[in-house]
């Protein structure tokens, strides 16, 4: 899920929460069915799962566009599909969409669907393809999806046989797959419209109930195309507190609680009463320097920030641990990501050096952050600290949870930030380019936006790869992004459930999936 995980949605709303606990429980986690594991380890069906997430309050609904939170993420995976979804590395994997093919030029892309059914039987269809991706499209509509599927000229394209459309796209799109797994576009049957009361998906899990704010109830779809899950049903229940969360499933009112916090995650790790799960490179952790503007106008003095900061240092006080060190980049791990350049670490002599030739002795700076995210107070006052070292003055300035996000898109010089996982092109072309919408080290190059059209326009993946370790290596070197750290998504499990996957991060395809997870 953002700054969404993705094309289109920004971190700060898809992480939002809102209001007090709110947990509403029915059922029991032992479930009814008497189909289990085995002592041979082999997942058998049956049994209700509980999951504990973070809600919306009374006004939640479950219309796939207009996901938002991950609680409406987790809830959208388990009734619909979307043509493509990410991997662990961030790569576009068929989902409903059996492959692609591109045009010589990059600009049609012709797309083949699977053989699958919507849960009242009927075939998912190109009509409903476009139906769903039209609709996303409204301009009288906020979806979320909007701006990723914005490449797309909708009225263009066309279905050309019951299970294959041919997508006309708006410019030379390599990277087109990203568009189809983009956040939020998920496939509803054309001339759905009743979200909330008779919600009719694609996905493993048919609806049963739903109370805004308090649970959800979905039973599972034996006739799902990737298998019937092992699950009998699953419901989302509402906890806006980690605290909630996390007693609830002490307490075992819950089988998984979503987001957990480092310091919790460390007191429960190997006691024996739950399970952590930890999502490794979930969450970029970065300071974010204004480049268009003094001091960080000036690249020495950016490159001189990059060698005051101990990652390391960082990670441990800021993340309890929870996570690995960055290097100045997005995406550690992710496809296309630049890692042969040299691990940077701190060099306080170097970093002296920088500032005096940029004239920028005894700097002082301010350093905007907020407790709007878990460990930006504590990084910047680690950060102050580090920076004091290098005759640097940081002066702490702590903002509303409420407008952070938007006080410090354009505002102020130095801030903290972070950012959740999406493809490197996504990250590039949401916040790199002249035109990007959340730009917030106000990096713009006309000859950085060039090298982005020419990645998007290359076919080739090792020779589209290499334009992109370009465009990484410049940042690098002097872009606006003090990359110290990647967060680990905590997760909390009880110990009977199994099959939770420990390999991707936060808002790809493996994220919050319970078709593949059972109860022992």
């Amino acid at each position: 899920m953002d700054d969404a995980r993705f094309p289109g949605p920004h971190r700060r709303a898809f992480l939002a929460t809102t209001g007090a606990a709110a947990l509403a429980l029915t059922g029991c986690g032992s479930g009814t069915g008497d189909d289990r594991k085995t002592g041979d380890g082999r997942p058998k069906k049956g049994g209700r799962l509980r999951a504990a997430f973070a809600g919306g309050g009374a006004s939640e609904t479950l219309d796939p566009h207009l996901a938002n939170l991950f609680a409406d993420a987790a809830r959208a995976k388990a009734q619909y599909d979307k043509l493509a979804d990410y991997g662990p590395d961030l790569s576009a994997r068929p989902r409903l969409a059996t492959g692609w093919e591109p045009n010589t030029t990059l600009d049609r892309w012709q797309v083949t669907l699977r053989e699958a059914t919507f849960h009242d039987g009927s075939p998912v269809t190109a009509n409903d393809v476009l139906h769903s991706y039209r609709r996303i499209a409204d301009p009288d509509q906020a979806f979320r999806a909007k701006a990723s599927l914005e490449p797309i000229d909708l009225d263009a394209s066309r279905a050309t046989g019951e299970r294959s459309i041919e997508f006309v796209l708006k410019r030379p799109t390599a990277e087109f797959p990203n568009v189809l797994a983009a956040f939020g576009a998920y496939i509803v049957p054309e001339g759905a419209d009743d979200f909330d009361r008779k919600p009719i998906g694609s996905g493993p899990f048919r609806f049963v109930s739903f109370a805004p704010g308090r649970s959800a109830v979905f039973r599972r779809h034996d006739a799902y195309w990737d298998g019937a899950p092992y699950l009998d049903e699953i419901e989302f229940v509402v906890a806006n507190e980690e605290s909630a969360r996390v007693n609830a499933l002490l307490g075992g009112q819950v089988d998984y609680a979503h987001e957990l916090a480092p310091t919790t995650a460390r007191a429960h790790e190997k006691q024996g009463r739950i399970e952590i799960v930890r999502l490794r490179n979930s969450a970029m952790q970065a300071f974010c320097m204004k480049t268009d503007r003094p001091p960080f106008d000036d690249a020495r003095v950016r490159q001189a920030f990059f060698l005051i900061a101990d990652r390391q240092e960082l990670v441990d006080s800021s993340l309890s641990g929870a996570g690995v060190v960055g290097n100045d980049l997005f995406g550690k791990g992710y496809e296309y990501y630049a890692d042969g350049l040299p691990q940077r670490e701190q060099d306080l002599d170097r970093a002296r050096a920088l500032l005096k030739q940029a004239g920028a002795e005894k700097l002082k700076v301010t350093l905007d952050t907020s407790a709007v995210a878990a460990g930006f107070t504590e990084a910047a006052t680690v950060f102050r600290d580090q920076a004091a070292k290098a005759g640097v003055t940081v002066e702490v300035r702590t903002g509303s949870k409420d407008s952070y996000w938007a006080d410090i898109l354009d505002n102020g010089t130095l801030c903290c930030y972070r950012s959740g996982a999406m493809p490197i092109e996504a990250h590039l072309s949401q916040r790199l380019l002249t035109d990007s919408t959340t730009n917030a080290t106000q990096w713009r190059h006309k000859d950085f936006d060039a090298l982005y059209q020419q990645a998007q326009s290359t076919r080739d993946t090792t020779e589209r790869a290499a334009v992109y370790e370009r465009m990484q290596r410049r940042l690098y070197t002097e872009g606006g992004f003090l990359v110290w750290g990647f967060a680990d998504w905590i997760i909390g499990t009880a110990t009977n459930v199994k099959g939770v996957e420990t390999t991707a991060p936060a808002n790809t395809l493996d994220w919050a999936r319970f078709d593949r997870v059972w109860l022992a």
